[in-house]
């Protein structure tokens, strides 16, 4: 799983990304890896691991990441799952207590731009 990613980006590590999931299928350009681009309004940078808890605040603030969208390929997020999250919604979760799990070596550098790296270490797990 530990693939970087094809677009050459890094890392809030300064290292070559790599893959986030494959399974489920992440990514805004859905290729397993948080890149982001121009037409990336929402910034999917941060691997996350979906905990419970993450799942339910973000359908409390009307963004149900739990429930299955076929049309957009979207599964529906179960705990344990990664996923590119938004940076946005990553920090918000943060302030409020509730931010998921990062890996760090999956997450986007542009997630700076949001977040910064010490608040992604303190939720930060092993890409293994």
């Amino acid at each position: 799983m530990n693939t970087p990613s094809r677009s050459g980006a890094k890392n809030v590590l300064g290292q070559p990304l790599i893959t986030c999931s494959e399974s489920p299928m992440t990514g805004f350009y859905r290729n397993g890896c948080c890149d982001t681009g121009a037409g990336d309004m929402g910034v999917h940078t941060v691997c996350i691991e979906a905990t419970a808890e993450f799942l339910e605040f973000s359908k409390s603030r009307g963004n149900d990441l739990s429930t299955p969208i076929p049309q957009y390929e979207f599964p529906g997020l179960t705990p344990g799952d990664r996923w590119c999250l938004c940076a946005v919604r990553w920090k918000e979760a943060y302030e409020a207590g509730n931010a998921p799990k990062v890996i760090l070596e999956a997450t986007h550098m542009a997630t700076l731009e949001f977040v910064s790296l010490e608040e992604l270490q303190e939720y930060a797990t092993s890409a293994n």
